[in-house]
């Protein structure tokens, strides 16, 4: 089957599974924005990688303007007209839609339901209720209203148009009955993290040697992104209360656009913080950045727990390193950490008091440390597997394109079979 994997993010696992999908037998396009910043994935084959992979970078040719309601507007305008127009060059049988903005999937929407294009969506964020809450902060309550309504109608008619939905949580699920929406062609599959890629490091690398100073220092590193749903200050206020606590802590971030600068203009206030900033780091990088850390950090803001499950949790479970996570506890990343054995307390005060409660008792006992840490990793590997993960998309997408032969379409198990040590020697190579 000629498919596109289309994941605007261009984040790590997504490129795992156009891999592994790839090394079965589908010719894979691999399509990502070009324009957006993010921590990004292995989006360049490789030697190993199979012949029917590729990655394919979209330029909308305007300006990804985030912060701008009419520049996000424009931009993802012309983003849909530039992935109407591969569609059109490249003919895929099935795509799968996974984190494209609201407004260039509706565009796509519509012209897959002129065209009969079978497609897949991913559905990684609600994004209509990010949308009202942004809303209901810049407008008076009747525009945000109106707004929100026009936005949700918007969303419902894309789950309700895609052949097939693959939602992240059960959470998906309910919000599309709330919608009045029927769920037969939904299903759930949560998200993980490339165990291949992510491995355990040791503290001391090569990309700590250059970023980060030789000093005992407690390392909290947060990596990802820091938008609207994220409150940065908070990865102030839990350093400084560690330090005012006697903890020799360090806070690591890397991240790139308003979030961090925002954080970056408050650290400068305190000369002599212990803080290091970077942007958004190779995907090479991102097991030894991982692993040069003490603990990995989570943060999101109460209104965000109800369409967002970070995904970076998956990542810091495949690092094995301890998980701290300033959040509601309903997340479903939340009980990620809790099952890992790692703190969770809510984006306040008191949860930034208890983690440093937390912290100084693991900092008493560096074995405890290791075996949280090992405890995650274990966890992420009784969940991650590749193979069992691209059998449900394989069926999913069975379903979404109900005419195809199952014979020379979905191969996944006789691929597997030809395929036997490929996860394994990508793991070796990771390690090396």
């Amino acid at each position: 089957m000629r498919l596109q994997v289309h994941d605007f993010s261009g984040h790590p696992f997504q490129a795992e599974l156009s891999r592994e999908l790839a090394a079965r037998g589908h010719a894979v396009d691999h399509v990502y924005s070009a324009q957006y910043s993010s921590g990004k994935g292995a989006l360049e084959r490789t030697p190993e990688d199979p012949a029917l992979l590729r990655f394919s970078p979209l330029d909308s040719g305007r300006p990804f303007q985030k912060y701008s309601a009419v520049g996000r507007l424009r931009f993802e305008q012309a983003y849909a007209r530039a992935w109407l127009e591969h569609n059109r060059r490249t003919s895929p049988e099935c795509i799968v839609a996974c984190n494209v903005p609201l407004f260039a999937l509706e565009g796509f929407r519509r012209a897959a339901a002129r065209r009969k294009q079978p497609w897949l969506l991913w559905h990684q964020d609600l994004f209509s209720n990010a949308i009202s809450e942004e809303l209901a902060r810049k407008f008076p309550a009747p525009v945000a209203g109106g707004g929100s309504a026009l936005v949700r109608r918007t969303e419902a008619g894309i789950v309700r148009s895609a052949s097939q939905v693959v939602a992240i949580g059960e959470e998906f699920r309910n919000a599309y009955r709330k919608w009045g929406l029927d769920t037969g062609h939904v299903s759930v599959i949560p998200n993980w993290a490339p165990l291949a890629e992510i491995v355990p490091r040791p503290r001391s690398n090569a990309w700590a040697a250059a970023h980060l100073p030789e000093r005992p220092e407690l390392r909290l590193l947060y990596a990802g992104t820091l938008g609207r749903k994220h409150n940065p200050l908070l990865l102030a206020d839990l350093l400084r209360s560690a330090l005012a606590a006697g903890l020799p802590a360090r806070l690591i971030v890397a991240s790139e656009g308003e979030g961090i600068e925002m954080l970056r203009a408050d650290v400068m206030k305190d000369p002599g913080l212990p803080v290091t900033l970077l942007p958004f780091q190779p995907a090479a990088d991102l097991p030894d950045m991982l692993g040069s850390a003490d603990v990995l950090v989570t943060i999101l803001e109460p209104g965000a727990s109800r369409f967002s499950i970070p995904s970076k949790v998956l990542s810091s479970l495949a690092a094995g390193r301890p998980l701290l996570g300033l959040m509601p506890e309903d997340n479903p990343a939340a009980a990620d950490i809790l099952e890992a054995q790692g703190y969770v307390g809510p984006p306040t005060a008191a949860g930034v008091s208890g983690a440093v409660g937390w912290l100084q008792n693991l900092i008493r006992d560096p074995s405890a440390a290791d075996e949280l840490g090992a405890r995650g990793r274990a966890l992420a590997e009784s969940r991650f597997g590749i193979v069992p993960i691209a059998d449900r998309f394989e069926e999913v997408l069975r379903r979404a394109m109900p005419g195809a032969d199952p014979g020379s379409a979905f191969r996944s198990r006789a691929a597997h079979a030809r395929h036997p040590g490929g996860l394994r020697r990508r793991a070796q190579n990771a390690e090396a």
